[in-house]
């Protein structure tokens, strides 16, 4: 047998490596004047996106990294289809739909109202509409009896940054109740002196960015009740229940009685891509009844021959992570949701006790179900006698790929500095222990070799939101 080369062979069978593009640094600020094999810009930006690190390790994230393969798939499902085109898009619509009623039962609106809402682009969108809709109701009342409505304020305890932007783009007074020593949240006792006739609303946040412990939303709608009976001052209340609008229903005693059952409570809003367990770009905002949604802030749109009316910020995006939220009540159901945030609690919790026995660290929330999420911060014991200082601590648990962010309360107690954990699925007990143990090596090493000069805020402090 004589065997002759064949043609064609060379270039096009070069490997990724091999090619002339791989030999090259990716263009940043201009678009390269000619095309390039797919294969190749593939990889090299995957390579790139390696530097993000391990997501899961990302301990101090609020959003979910964790995704099974069905939810993979009906996002892939999904990527041609945007939810805001109702009439194309009709049974995407329909789900959406389901997903809110669904809400409005899990939130306990009551039988006798009209519970309205919208899925939104995530829980600072859901924000803005929720603070909309309470400015738009306070200046309908200020002007049905003459009064003005050119200084609004909005009184909250320290929130999370959505919240000061909303105040920002809308030109309303923000007033934040700061912390003190002791008091790590707002209480009623403490909220009153800043309320007055031009505020529009409170916000109370269940499962705050800083600790992650509930604000007393009961106790907090009683003093407001005090306040209109002696003062006629009618204020609603705003929940922010970013991640624990997902997490209390299951999870919390019914005598915590923080959603709708509060008649003030008007509305309250959620991500669905934190413990509502879909992907990245979810969030609800449901109101109490169709009154408490000012008219003026509507559009209408065509859907189905027919006329819906729409509220929102964003525009065009995905419907996958709204069809993966209906997937998820569907699947999980109560019970599996109870299952798994409860799983996360018993992490949180087995986690506060190693890591206040490994060093001169005191808890300040400990991941208890009645008090907030999965989710435990701890600080310095007051005097410890360490090199090292909260940022160095970050600092070095980064060397392993974990992500524990360092960061100062805010005003009131901005001298006392932080760490903070969210136990989300996908954290168990086995890599919890994983943890511990480059936790219990960072404090040995900060015993045998010191610090030369510890690190600020601003040089290892990291995103906390």
């Amino acid at each position: 047998m004589i065997h002759q080369r064949g043609r064609g062979r060379g270039r096009s069978e070069e490997t990724i490596f091999g090619s002339p593009e791989s030999e090259l640094t990716l263009p940043k600020y201009r678009v390269p004047r000619y095309e390039s094999k797919s294969e190749v810009i593939l990889e090299l930006i995957r390579d790139e996106l390696f530097l993000d690190g391990n997501a899961r390790q990302n301990l101090a994230t609020f959003c979910q990294t964790y995704a099974d393969d069905e939810v993979r798939q009906l996002m892939d499902l999904c990527i041609d289809k945007n939810i805001i085109d109702k009439d194309e898009y009709p049974q995407s619509t329909e789900i959406e739909s389901r997903c809110i009623h669904m809400l409005a039962n899990l939130w306990n609106a009551p039988e006798s109202c009209h519970p309205v809402g919208t899925s939104t682009v995530g829980s600072s969108e859901a924000c803005m509409l929720g603070g909309l809709a309470m400015y738009f109701r306070w200046k309908q009342a200020r002007k049905q009896v003459g009064k003005p409505t050119d200084r609004p304020n909005l009184v909250s305890g320290p929130v999370q940054v959505c919240w000061e932007k909303f105040a920002r783009y809308w030109d309303i007074e923000l007033r934040q109740v700061p912390m003190e020593p002791g008091r790590l949240a707002i209480t009623p006792e403490a909220m009153l002196p800043y309320l007055d006739e031009n505020t529009i609303g409170v916000v109370t946040t269940l499962g705050l960015t800083f600790t992650g412990a509930y604000e007393p939303v009961e106790a907090i709608c009683q003093a407001l009740d005090q306040v209109q009976q002696e003062k006629e001052w009618d204020l609603s209340v705003h929940v922010d229940g970013a991640s624990g609008g997902f997490v209390a229903p299951f999870c919390a005693p019914p005598k915590l009685q923080w959603d709708f059952r509060n008649p003030r409570v008007k509305s309250i809003s959620a991500s669905g891509h934190k413990f509502g367990l879909s992907p990245l770009g979810c969030g609800f905002v449901l109101w109490r009844d169709r009154e408490d949604l000012p008219e003026q802030l509507m559009f209408h749109v065509n859907y189905l021959g027919g006329d819906m009316a729409v509220f929102q910020l964003n525009f065009s995006r995905p419907a996958g992570p709204v069809i993966c939220q209906y997937y998820q009540l569907l699947r999980l159901g109560f019970a599996g949701y109870r299952k798994i945030h409860m799983n996360c609690y018993k992490t949180a919790q087995y986690l506060a006790r190693e890591i206040e026995a490994a060093g001169p660290f005191r808890l300040l929330y400990r991941g208890d179900p009645v008090e907030g999420i999965p989710a435990l911060t701890w600080t310095l014991e007051e005097g410890a006698d360490v090199p090292f200082n909260l940022y160095d601590f970050a600092d070095r648990l980064r060397n392993r790929g974990w992500q524990v962010p360092a960061y100062a309360l805010p005003p009131g107690a901005e001298g006392t500095v932080v760490q903070r954990i969210l136990v989300r699925q996908g954290f168990g007990l086995n890599m919890a222990r994983l943890f511990l143990e480059d936790f219990r090596r960072t404090v040995d090493y900060f015993a045998r070799h010191g610090v030369g000069s510890n690190l600020t805020q601003q040089e290892a402090g990291g995103f906390h939101h």
